[in-house]
């Protein structure tokens, strides 16, 4: 029987030509019709996966050897990509807009090389075959018309509208939010077409928005009931007969403490510490058996699975347990009996594990206390806590002393440890924003922080050493040329890091951190550290984590809501029970499992980041609704060559884009990250404090303008205008929002921890890195190639400011879809630089007579001389402030051909 291994083996051999089917009928010797059938059919379907490629020629062969790269297509909101290929050791490769071949985000796809850059650089590439489509379905705007409708995505990642016949379009009406499957995918230069199959209410209802969210990243809502009845059946309390048959450890007469937000429902750590008459310190940290609940392959697990993780929203929870469990029997609610791992280690002076244990225990918190009242214990001394919670402040105490020395020694192993704001925005019961406050990162977090830290590396070295399968937590070394490049940017601020790429020690990168601390260049300097990490992610396989400086970590300490969690409960207690040896089959099992589960859980995790970012950025937009006319104070956060993103004290982001500055041509430095005036020379910096005003909030993007006080209106001069920008790229400000929660995470690293809760660290912004902190673009970082400009035309400078009276006299214009599946030119004010309008009638059909020059400052020559846009020229038909000129002899009838010509010359 031919198998799919046994072809792909044939085509990986070293002497193998491409062969057609016939050739590979006879190499297999096969003379059975049914084998041949059953032989043509696995072909196909190798063919079909993208795992063999069949040439001009109608050979066969592996893509690799063809030259062709398999991959992950990551589509960017301009129109162009990047393919992430399978092959982690092989660069990724650019794909420009119309060498997609309709593919769309997250697309696996077969790419061919077309451009290799000199000395081994940049790739380019185009899509030649779609494997797999990513997408099957969108959320997004309806806007209707007589005999059909069109959706604008929510994600600006799909670039084409999604076009909707009109028996399709299930009662939606025009702004409405929608959920739409698509039927055909698009091809060539036709649009994808689909059919609405909910209607989510329309875009400004009260919860449609961030319901909207939940619909563009699938995201489950309710359990199904099969689920719910299995919950239902666990039990209410643990039995002694139940303990002893499992022959558990008794820790109740300890003094244990759970220590979490003050909302917090799922409790899942505890720990106590001692301090031994040998003089070292013992720590347990005491987790939920969450795995004795969910058995494997029950319809819980499989939920979980398929979940990944929970998902923290602005304003909701959607949780990976049910909370008849996750509040219930799992949670460590203070004075009941719960079920629980424990482990348990040894500190000496020198904070080194001396001794350790992981054993299956059953526990009785004393107390549920909140990271604010043990703050306020350990700092505050207050008085009516001390009294109330006399037993343990000595306990606390205790805490204190063994975490900082933790920090200690882990600082000076070289962990790098990030120190950014965190924000949380309040909601009210109907779901809008009332404040943005600030995170503390109090030594009550810091505590719990380094305890879960050190069980986490203890338990994932225990288990290494074991050799049983098992999920690891790991975080690569950073990419040599990307380190080279922050290494370079460091030194623009005259900071200097030691070490040469691949060779540099994450205490270099540390030592940084801590000289930059306090300093203006904080943020940004760190957050292009952070770009140039990669993101941590779950592995079957420890290589060691880079942003901890750790040789062994996991995930121990949330299974409640972290799938690996809970799955490297179930093999510790199964271990455990079986006295360290697993049978054969079972390890067998078991390791062809893990790399599933870790690849599932990673993919997981990234898209609950990116739904979490979602939320907070269309919170802070909105929130900031009614605050447009007011000023305020900010910080200078990003400078980019199409504007400068301001951060307020409350870390809501915006952009101040190159065009409003009005009192002078600013020109981008990318080395010194600043924007210098070419008459003034004044300079804007990163860090620099600014005063500014709310401009506008745009909802539809979440992303915010800020306009700074006191800008005078600069002088006319001659700027490019037209078709601006430099090297042909086109102008347009629809280049560079700040969304407005400013600092997502970019394709994200997920939850080092929850706000609040667990390795929310450094230890997890830079190991768990959030690979990069996502304002809209930081300097370097705007991308060379395909970028379409932002206001500032891509080259830095910014175009003659759009007068607020002239916008407001500019005509309306039919639009046929959104414009961005090529049905309509872009909407009025979209690209408010200068450059020349096709005049059309009322139906949309062009007329070559007439071409009116857009607003915008360009010069229009006139035989032989120039005359700047709104100067003294003759009005004619008050259109343009010019007058019709003669056209030239041997001129086409099409003035917009004419046009063309006439620069060609």
């Amino acid at each position: 029987m031919i198998t799919e291994q046994s072809i792909l083996e044939l085509m990986q051999a070293p002497d193998y030509k491409p062969m057609t089917y016939q050739e590979l009928e006879k190499h297999f010797a096969i003379s059975d019709a049914v084998e041949f059938k059953e032989f043509l059919k696995l072909l196909n379907t190798l063919e079909q996966e993208g795992k063999v490629m069949m040439t001009r020629t109608d050979r066969y062969g592996l893509p690799e050897r063809l030259d062709f790269l398999r991959g992950r297509l990551q589509v960017h909101a301009k129109g162009f990509g990047f393919l992430i290929p399978e092959d982690k050791e092989h660069p990724d490769v650019y794909i420009g807009a119309h060498d997609l071949l309709s593919a769309m985000n997250g697309d696996t796809v077969l790419a061919r090389i077309t451009t290799r850059g000199p000395a081994g650089g940049k790739l380019e590439g185009e899509v030649v075959k779609i494997i797999t489509r990513a997408t099957s379905q969108v959320v997004g705007v309806f806007q209707g018309h007589e005999a059909y409708g069109f959706v604008l995505p929510d994600d600006k990642r799909i670039v084409r509208d999604i076009f909707i016949p009109k028996e399709s379009t299930k009662g939606a009406v025009d702004g409405d939010k929608v959920v739409v499957h698509i039927v055909n995918y698009p091809e060539g230069r036709s649009a994808a077409e689909g059919e609405v199959i909910e209607v989510l209410g329309h875009k400004d209802d009260p919860g449609v928005d961030i319901l909207s969210i939940i619909r563009k990243h699938q995201l489950p809502e309710g359990f199904p009931e099969e689920v719910m009845e299995e919950a239902e059946n666990a039990p209410d309390s643990i039995t002694e007969e139940e303990i002893e048959k499992q022959g558990r450890r008794d820790l109740r007469g300890k003094t244990i403490v759970t220590i979490d937000g003050e909302d917090a429902k799922d409790l899942d750590d505890a720990v106590n510490v001692e301090r031994l008459e040998n003089g070292h310190y013992r720590l347990g940290v005491h987790i939920a058996d969450v795995g004795y609940y969910v058995r494997e392959n029950s319809e819980l697990d499989k939920e979980a699975y398929n979940r990944g993780c929970s998902v923290y929203l602005v304003d909701r929870v959607i949780p990976m347990l049910p909370h008849r469990l996750s509040n219930g029997i799992c949670s460590l609610n203070p004075q009941v009996d719960r079920l629980t791992l424990s482990c348990e280690m040894e500190f000496d002076e020198h904070m080194k594990v001396v001794k350790h244990d992981v054993f299956t225990s059953v526990i009785k918190t004393k107390e549920r206390m909140t990271y604010n009242n043990v703050r306020k214990i350990l700092e505050d001394e207050e008085p009516e806590l001390m009294e109330r919670y006399k037993d343990l402040v000595d306990d606390f105490r205790l805490m204190k002393e063994i975490a900082l020395k933790l920090r200690s020694k882990r600082m000076n192993r070289g962990a790098v440890d990030f120190d950014f704001v965190e924000s949380k925005v309040i909601v009210d019961e109907n779901g809008k924003p009332v404040d943005i406050v600030k995170r503390e990162r109090s030594i009550a977090e810091q505590i719990i922080e380094e305890f879960m830290l050190a069980a986490n590396e203890t338990v994932a070295e225990h288990f290494h050493w074991l050799k049983v399968p098992f999920i690891y937590r790991i975080h690569e070394n950073p990419d040599p040329e990307k380190l080279q490049n922050f290494m370079a940017f460091a030194e623009n601020f005259g900071f200097h890091v030691k070490g040469r790429g691949n060779a540099i020690h994450p205490r270099a990168l540390q030592n940084l951190l801590e000289e930059i601390k306090d300093t203006k260049e904080q943020t940004v300097i760190s957050t292009m550290m952070l770009r140039s990490m990669k993101q941590a992610k779950y592995d079957a396989d420890m290589s060691g984590h880079f942003g901890l400086a750790a040789e062994f970590y996991s995930h121990f300490t949330s299974p409640i809501r972290r799938y690996p969690d809970l799955v490297i409960h179930r093999v510790i207690r199964e271990v455990i029970e079986s006295n360290n040896v697993l049978s054969e089959k079972r390890q067998e099992y078991l390791g062809s499992r893990m790399p599933e589960i870790a690849k599932h859980s990673s993919e997981r995790e990234r898209v609950a980041v990116e739904a979490e970012r979602d939320t907070d950025q269309l919170k802070k937009a909105e929130y900031m609704l009614d605050k447009v006319g007011e000023e305020f104070e900010g910080m200078i956060s990003s400078v980019t060559n199409f504007g400068m993103f301001i951060e307020l004290p409350n870390t809501v982001e915006g952009l101040i884009r190159l065009a409003a500055l009005t009192d002078d041509y600013y020109n981008f430095d990318e080395k010194s990250m600043s924007l210098i005036g070419e008459r003034t020379s004044k300079v804007f910096r990163i860090g620099d404090e600014i005063k500014i005003r709310v401009a506008r909030v745009n909802m539809d993007d979440h992303t915010i303008d800020f306009e700074l006080l006191d800008m005078k209106p600069r002088r006319e001069r001659n700027r490019g205008g037209g078709f601006g920008g430099r090297g042909g790229e086109r102008g347009g400000d629809k280049g560079g929002f700040a969304r407005g929660g400013g600092r997502g995470k970019k394709s994200g690293e997920g939850k080092a921890g929850r706000p609040g809760k667990r390795e929310r660290s450094a230890a997890g912004a830079a190991g768990e890195a959030a690979a990069g902190k996502g304002n809209a673009s930081t300097g370097a970082s705007a991308g060379k190639r395909g970028k379409r400009g932002g206001g500032a035309g891509g080259g830095g400078r910014g175009p003659a400011a759009t007068d607020a009276s002239v916008e407001a006299k500019r005509p309306m214009t039919f639009g046929f879809g959104s414009g961005k599946g090529g049905y309509n030119s872009p909407a009025q004010g979209e690209n408010s630089g200068s450059g020349r309008k096709k005049k059309t009638s009322g139906s949309g059909i062009f007329i070559g007579e007439g071409g009116t020059p857009a607003e915008g400052g360009r010069r229009r020559k006139n035989n032989g001389g120039e005359q700047e846009a709104g100067g003294n020229a003759a009005p004619n038909n008050g259109e343009g402030g010019f007058r019709k000129r003669k056209k030239k002899k041997g001129a086409g009838k099409n003035s917009t051909a004419a046009f063309v010509r006439k620069n060609k010359k």
